[in-house]
C-alpha cells in the first residue's frame, strides 16, 4: 500500500491549523471566562463572608446591647422598687405618727373634758358644803361665819405657846415682803383692822400687812409671813368628800381619761 505523503502532510497542517484554531477562538475565552467566574465566584464569596462578618458583628452588638438594656432594665426596677418599699414605709409611718398624734389629742381632750367635769363637780359640791357650812356655824355661833373666823384667827395669835410665838415673830420680822391674810371673802375694813392691831401688838409694830382674797380656800382664813402660816379652813372636813368625788369620776370616765384624785389642799399646821 502507498502512502501519499502529500495528504498526511495536508491532514497534520489541518489538524495544527485546527488545533491553533480551538485554542485560540475556542479554549482560550473558555479558560478566560472561567477566570473570571472563579474571580467573580471568590468576590461573591468574600463579599459574603464580610457580610457574614459585619452581621455576626452586629448580631454580637445587639446581644451586648440587649443584655446591657437587661441589666439596666432588672438595676432601674430594683430601684424602683427600692423607692416604693421606702415610699410605702414612710406612709405607713407617717400615717402610724398621724394616728398616734390624734389618738393623743383625743386623749388628751377626753382627759381635759373629765378634768372640767371634775373641777366643775368639785366646785359645786364646795360651794354647796361651803353654804351648809356657813349657815350651820352662823347659826350655832351666832355671828355670821366670817365674824367667827376673824374672831378665831385673832384668838390663836393671842393665845400661841412660846416656842411657835418666837418662831411666827422671828418670820414677821425677817420677811421682805409684807405678811399677807388670804381669805375666801373680801373683810371689812373693822376686821382688817383687829386683824392689824392684834399682830402689830403681839408680834412687831412695824410689820405690814397685806390682804387678798382667795376663793380657791373655799372656806377659811390664812396668815402667812416668810414661809411660815397661821390658818383656820374646812379643807380636812371636805377632804374625805373631794376623795369620794374623785373615786367617782374615776369610775364613771374614760379608761385612758380617768381623773385622778382631786388636788386637796394643803392643812396648815395649827399652832
Amino acid at each position: 500500500m502507498l502512502i501519499d505523503w502529500f495528504t498526511v502532510g495536508a491532514q497534520a497542517v489541518n489538524f495544527l491549523v485546527l488545533v491553533w484554531l480551538l485554542k485560540r477562538f475556542l479554549y482560550q475565552p473558555i479558560l478566560h471566562a472561567i477566570d473570571e467566574r472563579e474571580r467573580r465566584i471568590a468576590a461573591e464569596l468574600a463579599d459574603a463572608d464580610a457580610k457574614r462578618a459585619a452581621a455576626q458583628h452586629e448580631r454580637e452588638t445587639f446581644q451586648h446591647k440587649n443584655e446591657a438594656f437587661d441589666q439596666q432594665r432588672a438595676a432601674l426596677f430594683a430601684h424602683a422598687m427600692d423607692e416604693a418599699k421606702a415610699q410605702r414605709q414612710r406612709l405607713l409611718e407617717e400615717a402610724r405618727q398621724a394616728a398616734d398624734a390624734l389618738r393623743t389629742q383625743r386623749r388628751d381632750a377626753l382627759r381635759q373634758e373629765a378634768d372640767q367635769l371634775n373641777q366643775a363637780l368639785r366646785r359645786r359640791t364646795v360651794q354647796e358644803v361651803f353654804a351648809i357650812a356657813r349657815k350651820t356655824l352662823a347659826d350655832l355661833a351666832g355671828a355670821s361665819l366670817e365674824e367667827r373666823l376673824v374672831a378665831v384667827l385673832i384668838e390663836r395669835l393671842r393665845t400661841m405657846d412660846d416656842a411657835a410665838h418666837a418662831v411666827f415673830a422671828q418670820a414677821l420680822q425677817t420677811a421682805t415682803d409684807p405678811a399677807c391674810v388670804r381669805s375666801a371673802f373680801d373683810l371689812p375694813a373693822a376686821q382688817r383692822t383687829a386683824i392689824q392691831d392684834v399682830i402689830h401688838t403681839a408680834f412687831a409694830p412695824a410689820v405690814p400687812v397685806r390682804f387678798e382674797t382667795a376663793p380657791d380656800l373655799v372656806s377659811g382664813i390664812v396668815l402667812t409671813a416668810n414661809g411660815q402660816q397661821i390658818a383656820w379652813d374646812i379643807a380636812d372636813y371636805l377632804r374625805s368628800l373631794e376623795r369620794g368625788v374623785g373615786e367617782l369620776l374615776k369610775e364613771k370616765g374614760p379608761p385612758d381619761t380617768a381623773a385622778g384624785p382631786a388636788p386637796s389642799e394643803t392643812a396648815a399646821p395649827h399652832p
